[in-house]
């Protein structure tokens, strides 16, 4: 069945009328506060959400903020810098006031699917938003926008149309939200399980610094165009975390075999990688591979690392740094350290459980995380169909 033919059923002869986003919803301020009065004022269980940029949010008391900065309307929040995004929101809230906010007093106007249809169109605003050096957006781009009022001149059918959209769009949403739930739910039984398997009583273990049984090595210099003029096969890693940290491919390679990698600077120092197989690392990573001296299994010092990497990480000058004499001082606990068979054996056991919940939690090919891609797929696709009105060639952005 095409976008059209499902449409034109939905609408069953209706028209599609496009509107500016000012012309049917009420634009709201947010709040003057900063991120370390966030911080000051937030309470676990407290009434009122401030939302700042990203996914930073805040819960605070209802005198803590004025009261004419608090909306108790159901809303579609924009969040305009770093990451432009809409999100809905239905209890009281407020938000940063380089936000802002929309919600509507017209009966026939149904937020929730206005939500949906910015939504579906996010690529456009955070393609503006890109333009800048910090990637924003101003009021008069949303202010602008068209968006979609089917059958205008029977409000109670637009507004039943508008219903059913939300209904079939809500449906595939709740079903994501519970596979959310339960991955947060199956992340921290990981956590759980992995602090107890690398928790050692004393005289289990015997404590080595990483720098007498491993040996370090950083990366070296590859700037965007090095990356472009030698395109190849073989990844290049570096320090975001999005896809395990590469950036591109090039034609050779620094690093054959396996490894642990760290990240030694920003935002993300003291981040590790399991890596294997041929690959190169940039200047702010680092690789650690055993020298032999002791029985030592490197997907064990991974795991182990993932918990004791980032307590080292120093933030001087503001710039977090996580630098190869730093790592080399972190002790690693080795099992039956004077039997390396049996040493390990119990490295190879802690490894096989916790990369059955890593399965499980992280992986993209199995598990609820591909549960989870498939049915935001399913959202998107369904999302796409109920939402793609024709538009007439005259209706452009006012």
């Amino acid at each position: 069945m095409s976008n059209l033919g499902f449409l034109e059923k939905l609408l069953d002869g209706a028209e599609v009328e496009w509107r500016p986003l000012k012309s049917i919803l009420v634009r709201t301020k947010g709040t003057k506060i900063t991120a370390g009065q966030m911080k000051t004022l937030h309470r676990e269980g407290a009434p009122l959400k401030i939302f700042a940029g990203g996914k930073t949010v805040a819960f605070v008391n209802y005198d803590d903020i004025p009261e004419k900065d608090i909306n108790r309307e159901p809303s579609i929040i924009v969040k305009s810098r770093g990451v432009i995004a809409f999100e809905y929101y239905e209890q009281a809230f407020s938000h940063k006031n380089e936000m802002w906010s929309y919600h509507s007093q017209d009966a026939h106007i149904n937020i929730k699917f206005i939500f949906h249809f910015l939504k579906l169109n996010e690529p456009y605003f955070q393609a503006i938003g890109g333009k800048m050096q910090m990637p924003q957006i101003s009021t008069p781009v949303t202010d602008k926008f068209l968006v979609p009022i089917p059958c205008p001149e029977e409000p109670e059918k637009s507004l039943a149309i508008q219903g059913e959209v939300v209904r079939i769009l809500d449906s595939l949403t709740e079903l994501t939200v519970e596979l959310t739930a339960e991955l947060e739910l199956r992340k921290k039984q990981y956590n759980h399980y992995r602090d107890q398997l690398l928790t050692f009583e004393e005289g289990e273990v015997e404590w080595k610094a990483l720098g007498d049984i491993a040996t370090l090595r950083r990366g070296r210099v590859m700037s965007k165009g090095y990356l472009r003029e030698n395109e190849g096969e073989y990844p290049v890693y570096s320090s975001q975390t999005a896809n395990y940290g590469m950036i591109g491919q090039i034609e050779t390679y620094d690093f054959d075999g396996e490894y642990v990698s760290w990240t030694t600077d920003g935002a993300n120092a003291g981040t590790v990688f399991y890596r294997h197989g041929r690959f190169s690392i940039t200047n702010v990573c680092g690789v650690i591979v055993s020298n032999e001296t002791v029985p030592l299994n490197l997907k064990f010092l991974f795991y182990w690392l993932s918990i004791a990497a980032k307590p080292h990480v120093t933030s001087g000058m503001g710039n977090p740094k996580l630098m190869s004499h730093q790592v080399a001082r972190i002790p690693v606990p080795i099992p039956y350290a004077e039997d390396a068979e049996r040493s390990l054996a119990e490295q190879a056991r802690i490894v096989e459980i916790l990369d059955t919940f890593d399965t499980l939690t992280t992986s993209l090919s199995e598990g609820l995380p591909r549960e989870f891609e498939l049915r935001q797929k399913q959202y998107e696709y369904y999302r796409d169909l109920l939402l793609s009105f024709p538009k007439p060639a005259e209706a452009v952005e006012a």
